[in-house]
């Protein structure tokens, strides 16, 4: 699928799940569950060991599926992620090298940031887009609020913390384009194998209302 920035990414669907795998076969499994669901798009994570196989595996499941990595915290993750067919990175937080790195390997990067410093340094570095992480201990929708004024033009995802119930409140802001967040792989479900629940929140995930812009 032809997405080249992460302004296309982040349009394509408004909540990006961030997920975490023990093994590649559950990867899959979910992944493809997800996708049942009308979800697109995937943060994939580097927090096990899974996550580059995982990656690999869902980048293959359809042509309309867009595959992210999630939590790059060093620049060597870039090269990795994108010769395992990742589409885009996210990343907790953001350095320069992280941002060379991603530039290197032809990873359009999602960075995070948390304070106004923050946000100044991506700014800086020509982000238009960033990671509100994490959003709900970081200050949730009061930031982001207060943040509106003096960095307008800016647009965030925030993750961290958002439930099915608070998602909709954050989608309403205008300087927020989409949510990541974990709530459509609950760990009941994933132990169970119960690859239905998570079409069956996938699907309501895929349908939350926002304004369009």
């Amino acid at each position: 699928m032809a997405t080249s920035t992460v302004a296309d990414i982040v349009r394509l669907g408004p909540v990006i799940p961030v997920l975490a795998f023990d093994t590649p076969e559950q990867g899959e499994h979910v992944s493809r569950a997800l996708h049942a669901g009308g979800v697109k798009v995937l943060e994939i994570t580097l927090r096990t060991a899974a996550g580059l196989e995982a990656i690999e595996r869902a980048a293959q499941i359809a042509p309309d599926i867009v595959v992210g990595v999630g939590t790059i915290t060093k620049p060597e993750h870039c090269a990795l992620a994108k010769k395992a067919g990742a589409k885009f990175g996210v990343s907790p937080g953001l350095t320069r090298e992280i941002h060379q790195a991603s530039l290197d390997a032809g990873l359009p990067l999602l960075p995070g940031v948390m304070t106004p410093t923050d946000i100044i340094v991506a700014m800086e570095l020509g982000y238009e887009i960033v990671k509100f992480f994490p959003a709900v201990p970081a200050g949730g929708l009061n930031m982001l609020q207060a943040f509106h004024g003096p960095f307008p033009t800016l647009k965030f995802c925030p993750t961290g913390g958002i439930t099915s119930e608070s998602a909709i409140n954050f989608l309403a802001l205008p300087n927020v384009v989409c949510v990541g967040g974990s709530w459509l792989t609950p760990k009941a479900a994933l132990a169970a194998q119960d690859w239905a629940e998570v079409t069956r929140l996938a699907r309501a995930a895929s349908e939350l209302a926002r304004p369009v812009r």
